[in-house]
């Protein structure tokens, strides 16, 4: 597909973005939250200008981020495991067939 142009505002600031047309929900629901966290930002916390608001919100986002890259490793750990037990236990059912079949052509 081609790629096109749209533009998000956050902070009260328009941006041009170049995305992918499947891209276009997921970067207009994240704008959307981001200027959400901001509101929430304001009104909880005292700030000097939208930069300390930023830069809050970045290190939320970073932090839940690299939290949720944590639980993917553990679940992807977990998952390979079981894979395996299954691929083994599969490989023996399949080599008593085999076995078992050789024996009937005898």
């Amino acid at each position: 597909m081609e790629k096109f142009s749209i533009s998000v505002k956050i902070a009260e600031r328009s941006y041009r973005m170049t995305i992918d047309p499947e891209e276009e929900e997921a970067v207009r629901k994240a704008a959307k939250l981001i200027n959400e966290k901001i509101k929430q930002y304001a009104e909880k916390y005292a700030f000097n200008d939208m930069q300390d608001l930023l830069s809050m919100i970045a290190i939320q986002f970073a932090t839940n981020s690299i939290k949720t890259e944590g639980s993917f490793d553990g679940l992807d750990n977990n998952l390979a495991a079981k894979l395996k037990e299954i691929d083994g236990i599969l490989t023996d059912q399949l080599s008593k067939i085999t076995d078992t079949s050789s024996l009937k052509d005898i």
